[in-house]
């Protein structure tokens, strides 16, 4: 396997020429014959029953199979849970409405176009109950979530002597509080949510983006009454995912009932403004953090309290406190406290980088008004600051680099030559300000399997049910198994995204390399001895006989007592097709000794218009420290799609609730904002690349999230630079400028 002291290499992805020529197939793609098109019906109200659904219409209309309602139900049962089902209940099954927007009908038809015309039919009756449907101020009635990573709500860790972190903040010498504020944020990834069901002599194929077939095969099993056995699913490409393509949501649950109880195979892909109340998003919050600190800069005490929207149908809430306050520096007190609000709107899930992405807003923004009200300059406030071990567990971090991040990051970045004062630097008609913010995200390892086959035709496939959703997992998977085994990259033909292929959980948590690349390690160690052991059993082999102990294999061949010969060789010499074997890998007792974790610094410049309030983001540099690299280009392109998504959380994002209705007044993609090319500077991305072997054999830990973290508090507090106008709600859009 690859030595954890070798450089990064950088190569094409190999399904690249596949995704650019639209070979690629992704869920909606697949050529299944006799398939029928289902479409979603959405309720119109927040809160309520529904009373009568009329149907008539729709049932006459041309091309029309079947219409599913609740008083006219597909078969589902038990419930659901986070990670299973988006949400705590099952579609069709009862005649409550939770959130505006919920699927409460399926219409089947021939046709895509003839089912949407039909749905539009339908006349349904509610009593209907006033929502909840906005966070209030001060966001009275939030309660107690219960555990977070194992850890209570409210969690305190202080200094002997120290009655509360009240009385610690009353004795610092100098502190600063703030109230930061966000909106619900969507995934809006470019492939909408999209399946395809068919059933065969009792058996579900499933064809559905998703970031876990081994999840969904479970969440469908549970929901249809059969074993997991008697369910496939298939996912090869998925056209982004961002955290809402794990769960399982209604379309794949309301294709399979239908299509068992049709017969027929049934498609339905959901409407870009369906995939914003069907598939979840970002919990919206509210956080304060309060910070005390000596005159020098030093931290007595972190009081982060969070509040999140949760949904009264279930799902999961954003816990920013604990994934950024928790650990991320160094003070002698720290008081955490989540909260949830629950409101009747579509559930919250999984986004990138949940709840480092929004608690980094709230921290790093107070870390810069610190360093204003202190006169300190921000990098060496942060630097005086860094954890050395993590807090309250008093653990070492296996591998830990920020400081270099921020000295290398600022060196590139130009830093030094800042004038700390606000609207100190004039470009014509813009203002033109600075700002840096630290990057944090836990390195995530699950247990992973991947199978490795010689085959007859001189090639290797290394297969694993792992998900790609444009992160590089095919090119990893080529990578590495060329690596293992000493093979040009073009012999390796790497599988994923099949349930019938090698477990593993899927590609999420930043987790799927470093869980997968270890078990690529083990399954080519394992081949090589199976492919030992058949060249020494089989009489027809030219190593028939030798002990296995002298047998060597390299780079493709068994060389033994003179004798060299390369695997397509020795099978066809054999008649065999192929030699296989899986390899195992997954975190052990380490996990338990040492904080794992990857860091990084962003330093970005605005520039802000004096007449409009236009923000425009101007440039930016991102250093992380990520232990291994295993594929600079694809690597860097993570890094890359995290700041753009920072882009969006810190300057155009958020859901517009209509708090009478809870209708999500931007469920599109022209009123709601996402980053495009003009609004995406020129991005400056670099690795440290100190190998983590603690972590794992290969030194790498996760890249997926990592780039979001902090990017909006870096803006942020570039604004402030820029303008002397500090911003504490998100979006900040022009005008909260003027």
């Amino acid at each position: 396997m690859r030595d954890p002291a070798t450089r990064t290499v950088s190569v094409n992805r190999v399904d690249g020429r596949l995704k650019v020529t639209g070979g690629a197939r992704y869920a909606a793609d697949q050529p299944v014959a006799g398939v029928a098109h289902g479409h979603l019906v959405l309720s119109t109200v927040a809160r309520g029953t529904i009373r009568t659904m009329d149907v008539s219409a729709a049932e006459r209309a041309p091309g029309v199979l079947a219409v599913f309602t609740p008083f006219r139900p597909v078969e589902l049962r038990g419930s659901g849970n986070p990670f299973s089902v988006g949400h705590s209940w099952l579609p069709l099954q009862d005649a409550e409405v939770r959130y505006h927007g919920q699927a409460i009908g399926v219409v089947i038809a021939e046709t895509f176009e003839q089912a949407r015309d039909a749905a539009a039919l339908i006349r349904t009756g509610y009593d209907a109950r006033p929502p909840a449907a906005s966070l209030p101020g001060g966001v009275p009635g939030a309660t107690d979530p219960g555990p977070i990573m194992g850890e209570p709500a409210r969690l305190e860790f202080l200094a002997e002597g120290v009655d509360s972190i009240d009385a610690a903040l009353a004795a610092s010498e100098v502190t600063v509080s703030g109230r930061y504020t966000q909106p619900i944020k969507h995934h809006s990834a470019m492939e909408p949510h999209a399946s395809i069901a068919a059933w065969q002599d009792g058996q579900l194929t499933l064809w559905s983006g998703t970031q876990s077939t081994t999840l969904t095969v479970g969440a469908m099993a549970a929901a249809l009454g059969v074993t997991p056995a008697q369910v496939r699913v298939v996912s090869p490409h998925v056209g982004g995912g961002f955290g809402n393509k794990i769960a399982t949501w209604a379309h794949p649950l309301l294709a399979a009932a239908a299509a068992r109880v049709l017969n027929r195979p049934v498609k339905i892909v959901l409407t870009r403004e369906q995939t914003f109340t069907i598939t979840g998003n970002r919990s919206g919050l509210e956080q304060v953090v309060t910070l005390g600190a000596r005159r020098d800069g030093t931290l007595v005490a972190v009081k982060h309290q969070a509040y999140a929207t949760q949904s009264a149908s279930g799902g999961t809430f954003e816990a920013p406190a604990h994934t950024t306050s928790r650990y991320l520096y160094r003070s002698e007190n720290i008081h955490l406290d989540q909260r949830i609000v629950t409101l009747d709107i579509p559930p919250p899930t999984w986004m990138r980088a949940p709840g480092q992405e929004s608690g980094s807003f709230a921290l790093e923004t107070a870390l810069d008004e610190l360093a204003i009200r202190l006169g300190v300059d921000p990098v060496t406030l942060r630097l005086r600051n860094n954890a050395t071990i993590y807090p309250g567990r008093n653990v070492p971090w296996s591998s830990k680099h920020l400081d270099e991040c921020y000295r290398v990051g600022a060196q590139r970045f130009g830093w030094d030559r800042r004038n700390p004062a606000p609207r100190s630097k004039l470009d014509g008609d813009w203002l033109v300000g600075t700002g840096t913010a630290t990057a944090n995200y836990p390195g995530e390892r699950f247990p992973a399997s991947v199978r490795i086959r010689f085959r007859a035709d001189g090639t290797v496939t290394v297969d694993s049910a792992t998900a790609d959703l444009g992160t590089g997992m095919w090119t990893v998977l080529a990578v590495l198994g060329s690596e293992s085994l000493g093979l040009p990259l073009d012999r390796i033909r790497p599988d994923l995204g099949d349930s019938t292929l090698a477990s593993n959980i899927g590609a999420f948590g930043s987790g799927a390399t470093a869980s997968t690349g270890p078990a690529v390690a083990a399954a080519a160690e394992a081949a090589i001895a199976e492919l030992t052991r058949v060249a020494v059993t089989h009489q027809d082999s030219p190593l028939y006989g030798v002990p296995v102990e002298e047998v060597r294999y390299d780079h493709g061949q068994l060389v033994a007592d003179g004798t060299r010969i390369g695997f397509r060789a020795l099978l066809g010499a054999l008649h065999l097709d192929q030699v296989e074997a899986t390899g195992n890998a997954g975190p052990g007792p380490e996990h338990g000794q040492h904080a794992f974790t990857s860091f990084g610094a962003h330093f970005c410049e605005v520039r802000v218009n004096r007449w409009t309030g236009e923000p425009r983001l101007s440039r930016i540099t991102t250093v992380v420290d990520a232990g291994a690299i295993i594929n600079s280009k694809t690597a860097r392109s993570q890094i890359v799609g995290g700041v753009i998504f920072g882009i969006g959380q810190a300057l155009l994002e958020g859901a517009q609730l209509e708090p009478a209705t809870g209708r999500i007044a931007n469920a599109n993609l022209a009123d709601y904002l996402l980053p495009v090319n003009a609004d995406v500077p020129p991005i400056d991305v670099h690795f440290l690349d100190h190998p983590d072997i603690l972590f794992n054999p290969l030194g790498a830990r996760g890249i997926g999230e990592i780039g979001t973290v902090g990017v909006a508090a870096a803006i942020g507090n570039a604004i402030h630079h820029a303008t002397g106008r500090r911003v504490r709600d998100l979006p900040i859009t022009l005008d909260k400028l003027l």
